[in-house]
């Protein structure tokens, strides 16, 4: 299958569809409602009868907001949408109100989807008198909501028509926006194209063709869907013909793969960290001959990894420990694992070395939102942990003067929604300025460094400090903050206490604070904090001239500090 000639992300499931010898044969699995399967029948039915619904309210071209945990049917809306020439705008579960506000009333969906009851009371205040608000869809009953108000896709009758709408959809034609956090607050709307998402899978196939079986692959699902690494697997998913699975919530992950087997795996460096605590704290509990079985294993799959040579007695020990340890380790994840794929935020080199090391092959990768959104990977026959791996076919990056790592290619977004000055500032003669500092080892692309003041969170979220640095100096109670937490578990923050309330109390303090953590969603939230007396000012080399915070600096001084914290 040549995804070079092909159109659009629609085009691609169809043509997977006609290609099924048994069209009954599961697509679909949500792990929650384990009766919940969708064949590819039922998928397709599913994907025309909720488009032709939908064509009553949208043109082409109109936003569609969708608000769900993950699910088949969120699968099922986001073909649907497209199938309208309309365009998906996932929104995650977890924002504070006022992010659902902003991206109402920026994009202005004519339609918006609702998994439940709890995700429709988020938006329901807001979109009172939203004129450009057409329709509700829900994926279960609204309570207390008139029906002719909202329509509940579980009435619509699927029935068995074979043919379906013929898109007039290009490879150009947006079909996303996904909204990402910018440096000054307000999230920013990355429009990604069908050809941008498209070209992302035909990378992802060559990293996965050693991988894929002769039937179906399975995919466990977990990381939000809104999430831009997660939406673009679902295609690759599609391409590959795979059966997926929706997971419970990452508490029950491990529950989950033991209940599906999965043979890939994609996630982000917070549960890829979850998972090298929890190993390691069983190891370092083992004594005797398990203990130095283990130790053994360690050392030999480190040697493995980092391209160190086994002598044949080591040859023929690490075989042995294939069988008695690493098979072990394998069968508490499923037994069928054949890789994990980290991306969305930078994996700790220490862990993956030991996940390596320990049998389950984890591969790293890079990209951001904008990039629809993978840049490089890892190859599984030649893992370099320390590394992001080669670009995908069909990227082409380069380093900066400056140390910059710039793409170009399809797969870079088409811009910011309404937001042509932001464009402008990343996009520059086609090159997708990245904020991110890299070189080249080999062909293989090592991040160094990270130009932007973004901080990205072990579950690949990207938070704004700025946005929240402005929440706590609007407070009578703080004069300056700097908010710190890059890859960390939680959030922390400097404080500067304003000259009037000096003699503010700690508990005074505490109760600021949980005002403030109300208007920020929970990833957001200040954790923990320390007062500092000194001042951030132009004559300490804090400020620049212009009074903005020198971020780097400022971290640089407090470092051990704010490590302190955790």
């Amino acid at each position: 299958m040549d995804l070079s000639k092909i159109n659009s992300l629609t085009e691609l499931f169809f043509y997977r569809y006609e290609k099924q010898n048994n069209k009954d044969k599961i697509l679909l699995s949500s792990l929650k409602e384990p009766r919940k399967n969708y064949s590819w029948q039922q998928t397709f039915n599913s994907i025309n009868k909720f488009s032709d619904e939908l064509k009553k309210y949208v043109n082409k071209g109109d936003r569609c907001l969708l608000i769900s945990e993950n699910r088949p049917e969120w699968f099922i809306s986001d073909f649907a949408i497209m199938l309208s020439e309309a365009i998906t705008v996932p929104a995650y579960t977890t924002y504070a109100e006022r992010d659902y506000e902003y991206i109402i009333n920026d994009c202005t969906p004519s339609v918006i989807f609702v998994s439940n009851m709890e995700q429709f009371k988020k938006v329901k205040n807001i979109i009172i008198n939203k004129n450009f608000i057409k329709k509700i869809f829900s994926f279960e009953m609204l309570e207390g909501i008139n029906e002719d108000e909202y329509i509940n896709v579980n009435n619509l009758i699927l029935d068995n028509k074979n043919n379906y709408f013929k898109t007039k959809i290009t490879r150009k034609d947006a079909a996303c926006i996904i909204y990402t956090s910018g440096t000054q607050g307000n999230p920013k709307g990355v429009i990604l194209s069908h050809g941008g998402i498209l070209n992302n899978c035909e990378g992802a196939i060559e990293i996965l063709k050693p991988l894929l079986t002769n039937d179906q692959t399975r995919f466990l699902t977990w990381l939000p869907l809104s999430h831009s690494y997660e939406h673009t697997v679902q295609f690759v998913q599609i391409t590959v013909e795979a059966r997926v699975f929706y997971a419970e919530s990452i508490d029950k992950l491990i529950k989950n793969m033991n209940d599906c087997s999965p043979e890939i795996m994609t996630a982000v460096p917070r549960f890829y960290q979850n998972l090298y605590q929890k190993i390691n704290a069983s190891f370092n509990k083992a004594s005797g001959i398990k203990k130095i079985l283990v130790q053994k294993m360690l050392n030999l799959g480190l040697k493995k990894i980092k391209k160190e040579p086994l002598n044949f007695i080591e040859k023929i020990q690490d075989i042995l420990l294939d069988k008695i340890v690493r098979k072990k380790i394998k069968a508490q994840f499923g037994g069928s694992l054949k890789t994990f794929v980290s991306g969305g935020g930078a994996l700790d080199k220490e862990v993956g070395f030991f996940l390596n090391a320990i049998g389950l092959p984890t591969l790293q990768g890079y990209g951001l939102t904008e990039a629809s959104p993978v840049v490089s990977c890892n190859p599984i026959n030649d893992i370099r942990v320390e590394t992001v791996g080669p670009p995908f076919r069909g990227n082409e990056v380069k380093i900066a003067e400056d140390g910059e790592i710039l793409v170009k290619g399809e797969n870079v977004m088409l811009g910011y929604w309404n937001n042509q000055e932001a464009t402008d500032k990343v996009l520059i003669d086609g090159w997708l300025h990245t904020g991110d500092i890299g070189v080249f080892e080999k062909n293989y692309l090592k991040i160094t460094d990270r130009k932007k003041d973004i901080i990205i969170t072990p579950g690949g979220d990207n938070i704004s400090p700025i946005k929240i640095e402005n929440e706590l100096v609007n407070s009578e109670l703080f004069e300056q903050a700097i908010v710190y937490g890059d890859n960390k578990p939680f959030l922390v923050s400097l404080l500067v206490i304003n000259e009037e309330k000096k003699s503010s109390t700690e508990e005074e303090i505490k109760i600021e604070l949980e005002k403030i953590n109300k208007k920020l969603s929970k990833i957001e939230s200040i954790k923990k904090y320390l007062i500092i007396s000194e001042k951030f000012s132009i004559e300490n080399g804090m400020l620049t001239p212009t009074l903005k915070l020198k971020r780097y600096k400022i971290i640089q001084k407090y470092k051990k500090e704010l490590e302190k914290l955790y």
